[in-house]
């Protein structure tokens, strides 16, 4: 049965033809009986005509119901043409009539207006017509009235029908279309956040290569220059080189494990995000690579957002780098932590001479500008405030403040 049914349902001319025949078998046996038994001619002696003219009309209305969905606009305009010659040559009324309340309730279905409005009238006004030109002799009035009211509400039934099964397919056309724009607007709103994942794993890239392959060239740099004189510091170089080298190798590792989808490392664990309790480990790092660091923290510390943790230690991770890589010879840099009451101000500051003004106001394309392009995006992120530039006097400062309660 359902095969069947959904062949019907993917011929539905096949359907209608059918039904067009049915009615084609009916109004001929019908006809063949009036023509057996033909009535009295009327008063203009036009038997002759309407046997003649009720089998083309018979033929127009079953063609009207064969080809309903094909052109139903066409056939509402042939309905209401043989329904005019029917009317005109007093035709003997066929089972193939019963084409008129299809074609009305197939119009009404459509979304073409002026069809829809034509299949009304002609739904309101043919039951009228028909007991005026067909009137029973027998038949009183109050009966001819009822009778006229029952075929103007079945008319209107059928009208009405179709008009639902229209409004009901616009709906679900609406729903179809809704659910795609929700599909689409999905796919868009996936594709930034996968933009947004990139960006935020090329500023940790970004981050972790900076500094820790900086720290690996000065130790590097300082090993080489004492390995005759010093072999003792240049061991403590090449050890720093490589504990730096494998925290280095942990944090890559960390970040390609979220590039990988579906996929997790051996032991089902990365190495997690570093927060501001790994700032001493850092300061310390910095410390050993020849930098004089200055490191305190003010306030009562407490737990932070996650967010804010790892945005403070880029912050002061970026700004160490960049003193190694712009401050020149003795150079020393003071960072302060500050909790207060609704947010967490840092200050990196050193006193050496500091990258290019320039590189720091258009951006520039080495690390200083690159860094400072994703600070200031990670402060973003977090709702704060990022002063950052040349000091007065010589050096450099990076002020930030992240707050720590939602702004709404």
């Amino acid at each position: 049965m359902h095969r069947l049914y959904e062949f019907l349902r993917r011929h539905p001319t096949l359907v209608d033809g059918a039904w067009a025949a049915v009615l084609l078998v009916m109004s001929g046996v019908w006809l063949v009986g009036i023509m057996t038994h033909p009535p009295s001619a009327d008063s203009l002696g036009q038997g002759d005509v309407q046997q003649a003219a009720s089998v083309p009309i018979a033929l127009a209305l079953c063609t009207v119901v064969a080809l309903r969905r094909r052109a139903p606009e066409k056939m509402l305009l042939l309905a209401t043409g043989a329904g005019l010659a029917e009317v005109v040559t007093g035709a003997f009324p066929v089972p193939a009539n019963f084409a008129l309340l299809v074609i009305v309730f197939t119009n009404a279905s459509r979304n073409v207006r002026w069809a829809s409005r034509f299949a009304l009238a002609g739904a309101l006004t043919a039951p009228t017509v028909h007991t005026l030109r067909w009137p029973n002799e027998g038949q009183g009035t109050a009966a001819a009235v009822l009778g006229t009211v029952f075929l103007t509400a079945t008319f209107l039934l059928a009208w009405v029908l179709g008009d639902s099964l229209r409004t009901r397919r616009a709906y679900y056309a609406q729903l179809e279309e809704r659910a795609a724009r929700l599909e689409r607007e999905r796919e868009a709103q996936a594709k930034v956040a996968v933009a947004a994942e990139r960006a935020r794993i090329a500023r940790e890239l970004h981050d972790v290569v900076a500094h820790n392959v900086s720290v690996m060239v000065v130790q590097a740099d300082g090993a080489a220059y004492v390995m005759d004189t010093a072999p003792e510091q240049a061991r403590q170089a090449l050890e720093t080189i490589s504990g730096t080298g494998r925290q280095a190798l942990s944090e890559m590792r960390r970040l390609l494990g979220v590039l990988r989808t579906g996929e997790h490392s051996e032991s089902g664990e990365y190495v997690p995000q570093p927060g501001v309790e790994q700032l001493a480990d850092l300061v310390e790092q910095v410390r050993g690579a020849g930098l004089t660091v200055d490191f305190r923290v003010e306030g009562t510390p407490r737990p932070l957002p996650s967010s804010v943790e790892l945005t403070a230690y880029r912050i002061v991770q970026e700004a160490l780098t960049n003193t190694r890589k712009h401050g020149g010879p003795d150079v020393g840099a003071t960072v302060r932590l500050t909790y207060g009451a609704d947010d967490l101000t840092l200050l990196a500051e050193d006193d050496g001479r500091g990258a290019q003004r320039e590189l720091y106001e258009v951006g520039g394309l080495d690390g200083l500008g690159q860094g400072l392009i994703g600070m200031r995006e990670r402060v973003g992120m977090v709702g704060g405030s990022l002063d950052a530039g040349p000091r007065p006097g010589g050096g450099f400062r990076i002020s930030a403040v992240l707050p720590l309660k939602s702004t709404g």
